[in-house]
Parts: structure tokens; sequence; C-alpha cells
């Protein structure tokens, strides 16, 4: 179960809640289910009781202790507790591990991939600005990703539509007007002309900053070393798909199972809710006639979002490949086999990740 399916499981928990009326609240349109915090327990938590309580004129205690029993009987939910002032921790049975690396390799490189976003039509303006232009063409590519579209356009100076954009000072602003409600946005500009680091080198060196921060344009992108985050991203899929050649030859396949990488697991496990952070409810200025009709745009936040998450995923990968293939006269166990499959997931998710960015992942480096 990934979290964005368990993010489901959680509304339907609180729209059962609603039915059967132990709850006397709008059932909201998302919950946050994230890796526990510090002092939390099991899988994933989330703090949809905190959120729900003051439409519910309930303390977060008791709209957990209501919400428990719901999730409790939700399919591939171990278990259930309660800490700190309500936040529900949630524990996965035994399954889950195996199977979202089978998921992930039944998908490939189309995992976290979906039909949300069917039938929307984005309208994105931006500057005749290289970043820009670059933030705009992945931002299409990761709401293509969930079934959506974005037309983009260019901006011609002045503030039209819901404005992503920076001030001066790099902070974000937010405003709906105009008459096209198209999304405009202005990251901070490139410093210099990127084209002379290479394709690759140069989409990421735009793209993993967050648009309000400056970017670097320097060779630090070029280099093969461990500092150079671009550099460990693409390595590590290399290196997947080196083990997976490596293993062929020792005459041994994958065979997802459980096993103890918990890091790497929930990382391609939340990879689909990165994907889904492209579209945000707007901020606004003007809340009145925002609350009543909140509108979705893109996130001009998600290709950062998901350069920094795939940093996190070849990371962790990186940890796991020295213990994926046999050492010496070892024979070829059902962990080497595991660690195999949740390798091959691993690199499933660097390749479809860079896809999106636009970059390219090479099986030798």
């Amino acid at each position: 179960m990934t979290p964005v399916e368990l993010s489901r499981t959680v509304l339907c928990a609180v729209r059962r809640a609603v039915d059967e009326g132990e709850l006397s609240v709008a059932v909201p349109a998302r919950a946050v289910v994230t890796p526990p915090g510090p002092g939390g327990r099991g899988d994933y938590a989330t703090n949809i009781a905190l959120q729900l309580a003051r439409p519910a004129g309930q303390a977060p205690l008791r709209v957990a202790e209501v919400l428990r029993p719901y999730l409790m009987g939700a399919e591939g939910v171990r278990g259930v507790e309660i800490t700190g002032p309500g936040f529900l921790n949630i524990s996965l049975d035994g399954s889950a591990v195996p199977d979202l690396v089978r998921r992930v390799r039944l998908d490939g490189p189309r995992y976290g991939h979906s039909d949300d976003l069917a039938g929307e039509v984005f309208a994105v303006r931006v500057p005749y600005e290289v970043r820009a232009e670059v933030l705009a063409d992945v931002l299409a590519r990761i709401i293509g990703a969930q079934g959506g579209r974005v037309d983009v356009s260019h901006d011609v100076g002045h503030h039209v539509g819901h404005d992503l954009g920076h001030d001066r000072g790099g902070h974000a602003r937010g405003d709906v007007g105009g008459d096209r409600g198209a999304t405009v946005l202005r990251p901070v500009p490139a410093p210099e002309d990127p084209a002379p680091l290479g394709l690759d080198a140069a989409r990421w060196a735009l793209l993993h900053p967050a648009p309000h921060d400056r970017p670097r344009i320097t060779a630090d992108h070029l280099v093969q070393r461990e500092g150079n985050p671009l550099f460990r991203v693409r390595y590590a899929h290399a290196r997947t798909r080196a083990v997976c050649r490596n293993a062929a030859d020792l005459g041994f396949t994958a065979q997802p199972g459980p096993l103890d990488a918990a890091d790497l697991v929930a990382l391609l496990a939340d990879y689909p809710r990165v994907l889904a952070t492209a579209v945000a409810v707007a901020p606004s200025n003007r809340p009145s006639k925002l609350s009543s009709d909140p509108r979705v745009v893109p996130d001009s936040s998600a290709p950062s979002r998901l350069a920094r998450h795939l940093v996190g995923v070849a990371d962790a990968t990186l940890v796991l490949l020295p213990a994926v293939l046999p050492r010496g006269e070892e024979k070829p166990s059902a962990a080497h086999r595991a660690r195999l499959a949740l390798a091959e997931a691993a690199g499933a998710v660097l390749a479809g990740g860079l896809s999106l960015l636009g970059i390219d992942a090479p099986d030798h480096l």
C-alpha cells in the first residue's frame, strides 16, 4: 500500500465515521500521510484527527479514537496507535513490502503515474527565460503523468492569472486575477546561460534548487563524485542495472520478499505522492473569494521536490547495493533475491523520475 492509497483509506475511514453519525464534518479532499516523526510508531502517520478536530467540535484525541476502529478494519492495515495530541500511527501487514516491490517492478518507470487529473487542462504562462521554460516543461511532464495537460504560453510582462513567481526578495507571490485564469511562473532566473553544461546537467542545475533559490551554473554539476547530487542519482541507477546483469551471470533472479531496508522502501512508497504534488490549491490574498471556490493550479516547486526525492532514493539505494550479490562462495539466498528485487524497483523509480525531469538515465556510467 502506497501513501497515496493509504491516504484514500484514511479518507474512507472519515467518510464511514460521518455516515455512522460519529463525526459531523465535511470529508476533506485529501489526508496527509507521511513516515512517522520522532516518537511515532508504525509505518506511516497522519494528522487527520488534528485537522478535523475544530470543525468536528471535538478534541483531537477523541476524533482519533473515533477513526481508529475504522482504520483497523481496512485491508492491509495491521495496527493503529494514537500518539501525541492525536496522531494516528498506522502499521501495515507483512505483505506490504513485497507487494510494493512487485508493483514497482510491474509498472517500471511508469510507477506512480495515474489518471487522477484526466481531463484537466492547466494554462501556464512563462517569461522568455530559460529556467522558466524548463520549469514549465517539467511541470507539463509530471502533470501529464497524472493524466492532465498543460498549455504553455509566454507572459508579456504584466501579471495575468495566478502568479507563482517571486518578488525581488525571492518570496513567493500568490494572486488570483486576470481574465484568462493562467498560472504565471517566474522562478529566480538563471544567472547565465546553462547550455555549456550540456542538456542533462543544465536541466538539473535549473530544477534541483527551489524556484525561489538562485541556481548555480557551474562545472560542479559535471564532476563524477559523491558531492554531485546528479552524479549520485545517475550512478545509483547505473549500479542497479549492473547488479541485475551480474545476478543474471550468477544464475539467480529477483524475488520480492521481506527485508530490512525501511528507508528505501519508504521513499519508493512515497514516490506517487511526490508526483501528485505537481498541483496544489492556489494560495490567495483574496481569501473571501477563494475559500469558497478553491482553485487547483500547477505547483512550481514540484520539479525541485522530485529532484530532491530522487537524491534520497539514490542515497538509500547505494546503501543497499553492496549486499545484493553473494560474496565469495556464498550461495544466492532468499534475502539476496529480495534485495535484488528492491534494487530493480529503485532503478525503475530513478529512471522514471529522471525521465520526467528530461534527464537521461544511462545503464552504464
